[in-house]
């Protein structure tokens, strides 16, 4: 099984479909990498394995144990690493976490939310040989109702700008994330490196999900995602079969007993 590398991901712009998932853990993480090219260990575990309300209270060390268990296991795919709110808010911050982050889990690269405006940052990661995702558009660590982006044209203006900042400050692909389809197809068509869209349109380069949203585990149904099973009902059920046999003396049954 060939290891999925930056630069195939740069070649795939324009000429096949980059998919990309969220994983958190060991599991998990096994079943996709057969079918990823990207998987995201992204900080929405704060909100969907920890009851967050929000990624803001995720911290650095959180993603590091998450990250290490979805590295260990992907074969194939390409393992990016959300750093979390609040650890990239200088130059050099960013460095020493992003470092941290590449040097306890062997990830292949860190994302960063933003866009003009932390253009230095990513800028000194890259040079520092840090590879770096950017993601503009809805940025979830600092917005806490999702909207559309680019609805008019100071917004768009400003999102295109987002993205050849990130461009030039030497990013391998940029995640966009509730970008009106319009925008996003100018984006992904004005710049050279990939774009991964969430509820940005068939357009993107590629395409990204939280995991638990596509089998029905997180209960979260925005716009744009598509329910391929439902996950928890299966659970439910199973739960509810071992509760009344529990309850019923029905299990264990000698088959499931060790004897002498």
């Amino acid at each position: 099984m060939k290891k999925i590398t930056i630069k195939k991901i740069i070649k795939q712009k324009g000429k096949s479909p980059i998919c990309c998932l969220t994983s958190y853990t060991s599991s998990i993480t096994k079943i996709i990498d057969k079918y990823c090219d990207i998987i995201l260990v992204g900080d929405s575990l704060g909100m969907v394995l920890y009851g967050m309300k929000t990624t803001r209270d995720v911290k650095l060390e959180t993603m590091i144990v998450h990250a290490k268990a979805v590295k260990d296991s992907a074969k194939r795919s390409l393992v990016v690493v959300d750093m979390p709110y609040n650890t990239y808010t200088n130059k050099f911050k960013a460095f020493k976490n992003a470092k941290k982050i590449i040097n306890s889990t062997k990830c292949d690269a860190v994302k960063l939310e933003g866009g003009k405006k932390i253009f230095n940052i990513i800028k000194y990661l890259t040079k520092k040989k840090i590879p770096v995702m950017g993601h503009i558009g809805f940025l979830p660590q600092y917005e806490s109702n999702f909207a559309r982006k680019g609805q008019n044209a100071s917004q768009r203006e400003k999102i295109l700008k987002d993205a050849l900042a990130l461009e030039e400050a030497g990013v391998f692909a940029i995640v966009l994330e509730c970008i009106i389809q319009d925008l996003a197809k100018k984006i992904t068509m004005s710049i050279k490196v990939p774009t991964i869209g969430i509820g940005s349109s068939k357009y993107c380069d590629g395409q990204i999900l939280v995991i638990d949203d596509i089998i029905g585990m997180s209960g979260f149904k925005p716009r744009f995602v598509k329910q391929y099973s439902n996950i928890s009902k299966i659970i439910e059920n199973s739960v509810q079969s071992y509760s009344r046999e529990v309850k019923n003396k029905k299990f264990p049954l000698s088959n499931n007993t060790y004897k002498f």
